[in-house]
């Protein structure tokens, strides 16, 4: 009997050795074609304006799909960036983090999501993963618009500050199947506060805890505002993203024993 639990002690310390850690997906792997430059699609033409082309790129091991389209010189879902400037306003701007850099010192590129017409931003991995979180700031195209306002976007809070206007991320997991394991939202912008000195527009890095979701095969990211006109959402619709937090190997269950004894298996 000690043998058996002996051996079953092993087993559980040499799988717990084996599993790797955390890794985090920082962009940095990726290439650019130097300062102050981006990547947002491959921009095939084909005389055909809006049939474009879904493509993607791989940071440490987890895809982010794009759309583009040369004709109509448009992308949708991702892209990245070390655009640094905090100050233009308009959509001439739109790769660029209200930051001004990645979230670590040293960190120059930074995923850029835009929710388009037709393509949701979403992350995808080669195995069942949990996600610890990300950090997530506003892109200088969104903040500028909702600080000042931009047409026809308005300025959040209204004339006097009184508006209760938001701007929402929501970040939804799905596992292999496509059925949906969790959604959290979190805002990139809050003016619903009694005290207006609380509004915010969100001009830093701020880690979102996406462990709720579980289990992923995927995450999809979508953005929603108070500021909603005829045709949709005025609110430009992008985020920025960087330090993705992911475990490859997710926690499973051993069953070792013929009394039926129950290891959780675990990162190390």
């Amino acid at each position: 009997m000690f043998f058996k639990s002996l051996a079953a002690v092993v087993l559980l310390m040499a799988m717990s050795a084996s599993v790797p850690g955390e890794i985090i997906v920082d962009f940095e792997d990726l290439s650019l074609a130097g300062d102050e430059s981006y990547w947002s699609g491959s921009y095939p033409s084909d005389g055909v304006g809006g049939t474009g082309e879904l493509t993607s790129f791989v940071s440490r091991g987890a895809g982010f799909n794009n759309f583009s389209d040369g004709d109509w010189a448009f992308w949708e879902g991702f892209a990245y960036s070390n655009m640094s400037d905090t100050t233009t306003a308009g959509y001439g701007n739109e790769y660029s983090a209200f930051t001004g850099t990645g979230v670590d010192t040293g960190d120059d590129i930074y995923a850029v999501g835009y929710v388009g017409y037709s393509t949701i931003p979403t992350v995808t991995f080669g195995e069942p993963t949990l996600v610890s979180g990300a950090y997530f700031t506003n892109t200088t195209y969104a903040a500028l618009a909702m600080l000042n306002g931009e047409l026809p976007a308005k300025k959040f809070g209204g004339p006097i500050g009184d508006d209760a206007d938001w701007f929402m991320l929501t970040i939804r997991g799905k596992d292999s199947a496509g059925g949906v394991t969790g959604t959290v939202d979190y805002y990139l912008a809050n003016y619903q506060f009694s005290d207006n000195a609380l509004d915010y527009v969100l001009n830093s890095w701020e880690f979102f805890d996406l462990s709720s979701l579980g289990e992923v095969s995927s995450l999809e990211f979508g953005l929603s505002s108070s500021d909603i006109g005829q045709y949709g959402m005025n609110t430009p619709a992008y985020f920025a993203m960087d330090g993705l937090v992911v475990v490859p190997e997710p926690a499973t269950l051993l069953l070792l024993g013929s009394g039926g004894l129950v290891f959780l298996r675990r990162r190390s």
